[in-house]
């Protein structure tokens, strides 16, 4: 009787840290997706733009990041993408979903090199793709 208990408070311990592993990657993750693509207050469109949240968010650090989409619309517009239908991911998982932003794709020119990164700006509205997780599902990867 004993054991049973000890068994079953031991399997207790193991789901709760586990439960909690979990949810800290999904907050890790979705605080990344947050410093590497949401810039609710930028306009962007050129590339001084880039050149300067490139470095300030931290992806030129140890090399140069080839490319990255900054979307300019509030919190709340990006994370209602993810209560649209679900679509595949590149991946191949089914967590995707799409929606339509204000965005500035930053293009690395090529021969910069870090940590002077030197990117293109190219500033527009069009269809993104985010794959969404937990309970209630938040943006924690920029699909394309």
């Amino acid at each position: 009787m004993a054991l049973q208990r000890t068994h079953s408070l031991l399997l207790f311990l193991l789901l709760t840290v586990l439960l909690v592993q979990l949810s800290c990657g999904q907050d890790y993750m979705y605080q990344r997706f947050l410093r590497q693509h949401v810039d609710p207050q930028g306009t962007g469109g050129n590339n001084g733009y880039c050149n300067l949240m490139m470095q300030r968010r931290k992806m030129t650090l140890h090399q140069c990041k080839h490319f990255n989409t900054f979307i300019h619309e509030d919190i709340w517009n990006i994370r209602s993408i993810c209560s649209t239908t679900s679509i595949m991911c590149k991946n191949g998982k089914m967590n995707c979903h799409e929606g339509v932003v204000k965005v500035t794709d930053c293009k690395e020119t090529g021969s910069s090199r870090t940590p002077n990164c030197r990117y293109r700006a190219m500033a527009s509205t069009r269809r993104v793709v985010i794959a969404c997780e937990g309970n209630p599902e938040v943006p924690v990867h920029f699909d394309r």
